[in-house]
C-alpha cells in the first residue's frame, strides 16, 4: 500500500451510512475518505457522494489510520480476519451490538479497539455516541476517536463495558422507539378526524420540538411534563391512560430490556 489516508469506513448500511453522511456534512476531507462494501447500493451511495469505494480490501492502495467497522455483527467473524496486521498503529473502531472488546482480539490480534454504539441521527449530526476502549488505545487515539464521532453529534465515554447493552437498548435502538411512537401518534390523529399529512405533521413536530426543549443539561423531563400538565385539563387526562398501571413505562422497561437481552446473546 502507499501512503495513508485517515479514514475507512467498512460497511455503509444504515448506520455505516448514516455515520458517512455525517461526515460528510461536517466537511471531512474526501481523499482522506474511502468505503468498503460490495454491495451494489453501498456503491450507489458512494457514487452519490463522491466517496471512494471498493469491494473488498484487496483493492485498497492506502493503508488507513482508522478503521471503523459498520458491518452487520453476523458478518464480523467473515470480515474482521482481513484486517488483521495492518499495523501496529492503526485505530479499529466498531459500532457492532453485542461483541465485547476482548473478542475482537481472536480476529484482529493484539490491536487498538474502541467499541462505539452511535445512532442513527448520526446522519444529521444529531446522534449521541457511546465509546468504551480497551488498554491498547493510547490517549492521543481516544482524542482522535473522539474528534470523528463528535462530527455526528454527542460523544460520551463508559468505563464499564457491561454497561454497554445498556446503552444499546436506550440511545442505540432508541430512535426506533421514537418513531413507534410517531406513527402511532399520527394513527391517533387520524382516528380524531385529522387528515393524514397533518396529523403526521403534527406528531413529528411535536417530538421533535419537546425534544430540543429537554436536550439542555440540568432540564428535567418530569418538570417538563408537569408545566404542559394543567390540572383537570386535556394533557392531564391524556397523561391518566398512559400512566395508568405504568402501562407506558412498564412496556418501555420490557421493550429496553429485551433488546439488552438479546445484545448480550450477540456476544
Amino acid at each position: 500500500m502507499e501512503t495513508r489516508q485517515s479514514l475507512l469506513l467498512v460497511g455503509c448500511g444504515n448506520m455505516g451510512g448514516a455515520m458517512l453522511r455525517g461526515w460528510v456534512a461536517q466537511g471531512i476531507d474526501l481523499a482522506d475518505l474511502a468505503v468498503v462494501d460490495p454491495t451494489p447500493a453501498a456503491a450507489d451511495v458512494c457514487q452519490q457522494i463522491g466517496v471512494r469505494h471498493f469491494n473488498g480490501i484487496s483493492e485498497l492502495t492506502r493503508q488507513p489510520r482508522v478503521v471503523v467497522f459498520a458491518v452487520k455483527p453476523q458478518l464480523l467473524a467473515e470480515v474482521l480476519p482481513e484486517y488483521r496486521d495492518m499495523g501496529s498503529d492503526i485505530l479499529y473502531v466498531s459500532v457492532a451490538a453485542g461483541f465485547r472488546l476482548a473478542s475482537y482480539k481472536q480476529w484482529l490480534g493484539d490491536v487498538a479497539l474502541v467499541r462505539a454504539m452511535p445512532n442513527t441521527p448520526a446522519a444529521i449530526q444529531q446522534g449521541i455516541t457511546v465509546l468504551c476502549a480497551n488498554q491498547a488505545v493510547t490517549a492521543p487515539m481516544r482524542s482522535q476517536c473522539e474528534s470523528l464521532l463528535e462530527a455526528i453529534g454527542e460523544v460520551v465515554w463508559l468505563e464499564q463495558e457491561e454497561l454497554m447493552d445498556a446503552v444499546t437498548g436506550i440511545s442505540g435502538s432508541g430512535p426506533a422507539y421514537v418513531f413507534l411512537f410517531i406513527e402511532a401518534l399520527t394513527q391517533a390523529g387520524i382516528a380524531a378526524g385529522l387528515p393524514a399529512a397533518m396529523a403526521e405533521r403534527l406528531a413529528k413536530a411535536t417530538v421533535a420540538g419537546a425534544g430540543q426543549l429537554a436536550l439542555p443539561e440540568g432540564t428535567s423531563a418530569a418538570v417538563l411534563r408537569e408545566s404542559v400538565t394543567s390540572p383537570g385539563g386535556t394533557t392531564e387526562q391524556a397523561l391518566k391512560v398512559l400512566t395508568e398501571n405504568r402501562g407506558l413505562a412498564d412496556l418501555l422497561l420490557r421493550a429496553v430490556r429485551a433488546a439488552v437481552q438479546r445484545s448480550k446473546e450477540l456476544s
